[in-house]
C-alpha cells in the first residue's frame, strides 16, 4: 500500500516564478532528495502555471508528492525530518524559497475513476 503525502507551497513574496522554479530545482529539490532517501519511493513537483495568463498572486505555485511504502515508513521519515539539525537545515532553506506560512501538507486518500480509452481516430468532445 502507497501512502502519499501531497504540499501546497507558496512562493516567497517578492520573487518571480522563474527564480523560484530554478532555485527549487537546482538546490531545495538537492535536499529533498538527500533527506528522502532511504525513506520515500517518490518525490514528485509539480509547477503550476494559471492557464488565464494572469500574474495575480494565487494560493500555491507548486504541488509537491511524496510516495511512501507504508504509514511507519512514513512517520519514520517526518521523525527524522523533525531532528533539530535537519529540521534547522530544511527551515533555513525554505525561508529562502517559501512563504512558509502558507504551506499545508495532506495526507492522500486516493479514489481513481476507470475511463474507457478514447478510440483511435476519435476526437475528444
Amino acid at each position: 500500500m502507497t501512502v502519499t503525502v501531497v504540499t501546497l507551497l507558496t512562493r516567497r513574496p517578492g520573487m518571480s516564478r522563474e527564480a523560484f522554479r530554478a532555485y527549487y530545482e537546482t538546490h531545495h529539490r538537492v535536499i529533498g532528495e538527500r533527506v528522502l532517501a532511504g525513506y520515500a519511493t517518490r518525490y514528485v513537483r509539480r509547477f503550476l502555471d494559471p492557464l488565464d495568463g494572469t500574474e495575480a498572486p494565487f494560493d500555491c505555485d507548486v504541488v509537491m508528492e511524496i510516495d511512501f511504502p507504508d504509514e511507519a515508513t512514513r512517520d519514520t521519515c517526518f521523525a527524522a525530518l523533525a531532528e533539530p539539525a535537519v529540521a534547522a537545515m530544511i527551515a533555513e532553506d525554505e525561508e529562502r524559497l517559501f512563504d512558509r506560512g502558507r504551506t499545508r501538507t495532506f495526507s492522500v486518500i486516493e479514489h481513481a475513476s476507470s475511463l474507457a480509452p478514447l478510440a483511435p481516430g476519435a476526437s475528444a468532445r
